[in-house]
């Protein structure tokens, strides 16, 4: 197959200050705010004569599949985490960077904000088992936190694997995207036909490697190359195989129920989404310019990480508090899904919001500090990869309690201490990248 040059960013592409892509912050800012608000609507509290009852307020409802359609935003942010990460790797090379400080660079941007809230979350679960809270309750809070951080783990793979993929995509780009896709398929085949659900979690890896590959043919201009006809036909084939795929019973049209574990039906969603982000680039460039807008787009893009990363303390510490004032005051609590339910929603969803953008402001520093300097060795950089995903996987796997969030917290600070230059090598360490380190870590904190 003839080698693909990847072109330069198309001139007419909206652009923010920096060269940086004004639609792509956008959409960024949009998907962390969809992951907010999908979560806090899927949280449910009441209060029995047994005491409070924490669940998933969607379980077994109707209303969760087109909720789930609209807020199902996962396939873009990593279609997007392709786009910014392949610029930000170029970037990087034309500094005579390399892909372990690319890689350094992701851990610990990821990685540090993570460092906190895992430790802070077990010293919280720490405190309510001294106070005397049901164990039982506190098991709920650390398993409700552990969900999300599913992404955490799998985008630092997908990140610390970028550089390699970044390679296959310009020698033979359709080939590379086709394989992911296809191992994508053969997985969902081997689950459905086994019964072993174990299966599908291979797709952790192939199904989200697959939507940061397709980020690299949006990086590289190819996908806006495309005529006009053939991006909608695109878009509408992967809406019109994904109904087809419900209506056949191959997938569940619940989006969120696809997601754990992944399935190709997040492929067809992220194509779609990729198509009406192509089609729909010059208005949503229009609308981003607006001051209210690109405000917003400014505040999430600078503490993204934060957000997601704290938004379901947030949303487990209202709950909590509003069990604690039903419980005090004698107020039921409504069920979810009832009318009575449905009209403090936007109320609940609001609070959250807000509630999350506060913590952000103030944790945002450990997200956005300077970076320091990464090193240069290919195995200590994938060491500290390896480390930090094992470290959060393990919160995964055995939920967040105060000894696993203590483990899970002491890997993450070896692997951060891995992703940081030697004292040795700093004290080499060229004027030249002295000059270029603040520029690095303005650019690290937008990528």
């Amino acid at each position: 197959m003839a080698i693909v040059q990847a072109p330069p960013l198309i001139r007419s592409r909206p652009s923010a200050p920096g060269g940086r892509d004004a639609v792509i912050d956008l959409v960024r800012a949009v998907c962390v705010t969809g992951v907010v608000l999908l979560h806090s609507i899927m949280v449910g509290v009441t209060v029995t004569d047994a005491g409070p009852v924490f669940a998933n307020a969607s379980d077994g409802t109707w209303w969760i599949i087109p909720v789930s359609w609209m807020l199902q935003v996962m396939p873009l942010f990593f279609v997007i985490g392709g786009f910014a990460g392949l610029h930000a790797l170029r970037r990087l090379r034309s500094r005579g960077g390399t892909a372990a400080e690319f890689v350094a660079g992701r851990v610990q941007r990821l990685l540090r904000p993570a460092l906190v809230t895992i430790a802070v979350v077990g010293a919280t679960l720490a405190a309510l088992a001294v106070g005397g809270v049901d164990p039982a309750l506190i098991g709920i809070a650390g398993f409700r936190f552990s969900q999300p951080l599913w992404f955490l783990a799998v985008f630092l793979l997908c990140q610390a694997l970028l550089p390699v993929l970044a390679a296959a995509h310009e020698r033979m780009p359709l080939r590379t995207l086709g394989l992911l896709a296809a191992a994508a398929v053969v997985v969902d085949a081997l689950r459905a036909g086994t019964g072993v659900e174990g299966i599908g979690f291979l797709n952790l890896a192939f199904v989200w490697l697959a939507m940061q590959q397709v980020g690299f043919f949006l990086a590289d201009g190819t996908i806006d190359r495309l005529p006009r006809t053939v991006r909608i036909a695109g878009g509408a084939a992967a809406l019109a195989a994904l109904v087809a795929a419900f209506a056949g019973g191959i997938y569940s049209p619940d989006l969120i129920a696809n997601i754990n574990p992944p399935t190709g039906a997040l492929m067809l969603v992220g194509l779609v989404h990729l198509s009406a982000l192509s089609l729909l680039r010059e208005p949503l460039a229009r609308f981003g310019r607006r001051p209210r807008v690109d405000a917003f787009t400014r505040f999430v893009n600078a503490r993204a990480m934060t957000v997601y990363l704290w938004h379901m303390p947030v949303l487990l510490a209202m709950a909590g508090a509003s069990a604690i004032v039903a419980i005090s005051t004698g107020v039921m609590l409504p069920e979810p899904s009832t009318l009575l339910w449905w009209l403090g929603r936007p109320f609940w969803l609001a609070a959250a919001l807000v509630l999350s953008a506060i913590v952000a402001v103030a944790l945002t520093r450990f997200e956005t500090g300077s970076a320091p300097g990464a090193p240069r060795s290919v195995r200590r950089v994938a060491a500290a990869a390896l480390i930090g995903i094992v470290a959060v996987l393990l919160l995964l796997v055995a939920g967040t309690t105060v000894l696993t969030a203590a483990v899970a917290t002491a890997g993450i600070a070896v692997s951060l201490r891995l992703a940081r230059r030697s004292h040795q090598a700093a004290g080499g360490e060229r004027v030249a990248d002295v000059v270029r380190m603040p520029q690095r870590a303005h650019e690290q904190r937008h990528d």
